[in-house]
């Protein structure tokens, strides 16, 4: 039982059997990339790879400019606000309390602020 393979020549049951594995070959490479084109929960989670990687990769950028910029800010700033600095610091630990309670009322006016905003918003959106 043989075939002709259009240009007129006889070939033999070897020559069919490796055209027939592979013909069944590219099926499977094709079957396969179709399964993975389908497979949308496994591209999602390719995608949110991706963009963590991205994000992560941005963020640690943004943390070198970050400190390189503090570096060159404490080399560049005087010694006079450095020392005033180190005197505050110094200041508000020997005295917590009052430190404590002008940050409350500092938290507590940023507080009162940004619910103002809120409810203001959320007015706008309900007119």
């Amino acid at each position: 039982m043989s075939a002709s393979n259009g240009s007129g020549d006889r070939r033999s049951a070897g020559e069919i059997r490796r055209d027939i594995e592979h013909t069944r070959e590219e099926l499977a490479r094709t079957a396969a990339a179709l399964a993975e084109r389908a497979d949308v929960k496994a591209r999602a989670h390719e995608k949110v790879d991706e963009t963590r990687a991205r994000i992560t990769g941005r963020m640690h950028d943004a943390r070198a400019k970050v400190t390189g910029g503090a570096a060159s800010a404490r080399d560049a700033t005087p010694d006079g606000v450095v020392q005033g600095a180190q005197q505050a610091a110094g200041t508000a630990r020997q005295n917590p309390v009052p430190v404590a309670l002008i940050a409350g009322v500092a938290a507590g006016m940023l507080l009162g602020y940004l619910v103002a905003v809120r409810r203001r918003r959320r007015a706008a959106l309900w007119d």
